[in-house]
C-alpha cells in the first residue's frame, strides 16, 4: 500500500485519480472500446476459419433456459448476446443521445441540423447504394445495413490522430453517430419487425407507463427502474419487436433532474462537515463511531441525489458495455467462415457489391453530401476550424459499419445462412476500407 498524508492507495488507485470531463471520459472509452472490438473480431474471425470452427458454433448455439414454475424461457447463448446483453448497449445509446439533445451538439435546433442532416444523408444515400444492386429477391432485406455507423470503431479512428484533429470533428463525428444510431433503431423497429403479438404488445405499453409513472413519481432509485425494464425487456421479446428497443424506451424516462440543486448540495455539505468534525473530536475511533458513519451516509446518499439518474446510470453501465457487452458480441457474430478458394465469388456477389457500396462510397457522399447542401442553403454554419475535407474524412470513417450493421444483418436474413455470409463479408470488408481510407485522408489533409 502507497500511504500519503491521510490517504491510502493500493497500487491501481493512483491512476484513477486523474478526474475526466464526461465528453474526455466517454472519448476515452470509446477509444478503448474500438482497440478490443478490433482484438475481439480477429480472434472470432480465426476461430470461426481454424479447427475450433465446430466448437465455436456448437457453443453458440447452447440453449441456456431460466425455469419460473411451470414456465420456461429459453435462448441460445447467440441469442442472450444479441437480444439481452445488446439490450444494454442501446440503452447507453439512449442515455447518450438523451444528453446530447438535453445539453449536448443537439441541445440547439441550429446547433443540431448540421449533424443531423449529415446522419440523414449518411443513412439515405447508403440504402439507395445498395438498393440499386439489391432490388428484388432476399438480398432487398438487407437495405437498412449500410446505414449504421460504429461510434466506438470510427471514434476510436479519429483519435489515434491525436491533437492534430480539432475537437469539434470528434464532437460533430459523436452528434452525428449518435442520430445514425436513433436511426438504425427506427429502421429495426419498423422494418426488421416480421410479427406483432398484441397482448405482449399491451403488457409493454403497461411497463413503459409504469415507468413513466416512476418518472413523475419522483423515484431516483436504480432498483424500480432496472426491474420494470427487465419485465419491459420479457414482453418486448414476446411481441416480436425486436427486445433491444426496450433499452431504448428505458433510457428515455429515466430522470435526468436531480433531485438536488447544487447551491442546497453545498449547504448540507458544509453542515454535515462540521458535523462529521464534532463526531470525531469526540470519537476518533472511526469503527465504533456510529454517528460518524451515519453522518457519511448521509453525504453519500446526497451525493448520489445531487447527480442526475440518467447521468449516473450512463457513468455506471458504460464501462461495462464498453468493454465487455460490445467485445462479447464481437466474438459472438464476427466469427465468418470463409472459403478462401472461392472468395472471388464472394466479392461479386450483389448483397456484398451493396454493402461495400453503401459503406464505403454511400456513407462519404451522404454526409459530405448533405453537409455541404445544409451549409450552401445558410441553414447552418460549419463548426469553428472544420471545412468539408474534414466533413469527407469522418463521412470516410461513418463507413465503419460493424456492430449496428452486423445487427441489422442477422435481423434481415434470419435463416439465410448464405446471405449473412454475404452481408458480413462485406461489413468487414467495408469497415476495413473505411477506416483506414478516413484515417489517412484526415493524415494527409491534416499533416503539419
Amino acid at each position: 500500500m502507497a500511504k500519503g498524508k491521510g490517504i491510502y492507495n493500493a497500487p491501481w488507485e493512483k491512476s484513477f485519480d486523474r478526474i475526466l470531463t464526461p465528453l474526455e471520459e466517454f472519448i476515452h472509452r470509446q477509444t478503448t472500446s474500438g482497440v478490443l472490438l478490433m482484438i475481439c473480431a480477429v480472434v472470432a474471425l480465426v476461430v470461426a476459419n481454424g479447427p475450433l470452427h465446430d466448437e465455436y458454433e456448437h457453443f453458440l448455439h447452447t440453449q441456456i433456459s431460466l425455469t419460473f414454475g411451470s414456465h420456461t424461457f429459453s435462448l441460445s447463448i447467440h441469442h442472450w448476446i444479441n437480444e439481452a446483453l445488446m439490450a444494454l448497449f442501446f440503452l447507453i445509446m439512449g442515455l447518450e443521445l438523451k444528453r446530447e439533445l438535453l445539453v449536448g451538439e443537439l441541445s440547439s435546433s441550429r446547433q443540431a441540423l448540421l449533424p443531423i442532416m449529415a446522419a440523414i444523408g449518411g443513412m439515405l444515400i447508403p440504402a439507395l447504394c445498395y438498393f440499386a444492386l439489391n432490388t428484388s429477391g432476399s438480398g432487398a432485406k438487407g437495405w437498412g445495413i449500410p446505414m449504421a455507423t460504429d461510434i466506438a470503431f470510427a471514434i476510436g479512428a479519429l483519435s489515434l490522430l491525436g491533437p492534430r484533429i480539432p475537437k469539434n470533428l470528434i464532437t460533430f463525428l459523436i452528434a452525428l453517430a449518435i442520430v445514425d444510431d436513433l436511426g438504425a433503431v427506427a429502421v429495426i423497429a419498423v422494418f426488421y419487425t416480421e410479427s406483432i403479438d398484441l397482448q405482449a404488445l399491451a403488457y409493454t405499453a403497461a411497463c413503459t407507463l409504469g415507468l413513466l409513472f416512476l418518472n413523475l413519481g419522483g423515484v431516483r432509485r436504480s432498483l424500480p427502474y432496472a426491474f420494470v425494464g427487465i419485465l419491459l425487456w420479457v414482453f418486448m421479446l414476446a411481441s416480436g419487436i425486436h427486445a433491444t428497443i426496450a433499452g431504448i424506451l428505458v433510457a428515455f424516462v429515466i430522470p435526468i433532474r436531480p433531485k438536488f440543486e447544487p447551491a442546497l448540495f453545498i449547504s448540507r455539505m458544509q453542515d454535515t462537515t462540521s458535523k462529521m468534525l464534532e463526531a470525531v473530536a469526540d470519537n476518533p475511533d472511526i469503527i465504533h463511531n456510529n454517528r460518524f458513519r451515519s453522518l457519511v451516509t448521509s453525504l453519500g446518499d446526497g451525493v448520489q441525489l445531487v447527480q442526475a439518474p440518467a447521468q449516473r446510470a450512463e457513468h455506471t453501465l458504460h464501462l461495462p458495455v464498453a468493454y465487455l457487452v460490445i467485445p462479447i458480441f464481437a466474438l459472438a457474430n464476427a466469427g465468418i467462415p470463409i472459403d478462401f478458394a472461392n472468395f472471388g465469388s464472394y466479392l461479386n456477389h450483389p448483397i456484398t457489391l451493396g454493402v461495400l457500396a453503401g459503406l464505403v462510397l454511400g456513407k462519404p457522399l451522404g454526409i459530405a453530401g448533405f453537409t455541404w447542401l445544409v451549409v450552401k442553403l445558410g441553414w447552418a454554419d460549419l463548426p469553428v476550424g472544420l471545412n468539408l475535407k474534414h466533413i469527407f474524412g469522418v463521412g470516410l470513417l461513418g463507413g465503419i459499419g460493424f456492430t449496428m450493421s452486423i445487427f441489422i444483418a442477422d435481423l434481415a436474413f434470419v435463416g439465410l445462412a448464405q446471405d449473412l455470409l454475404m452481408a458480413k463479408t462485406g461489413i468487414l470488408l467495408a469497415s476495413t476500407i473505411a477506416g483506414f481510407g478516413g484515417f489517412f485522408w484526415l493524415m494527409f489533409y491534416t499533416r503539419d
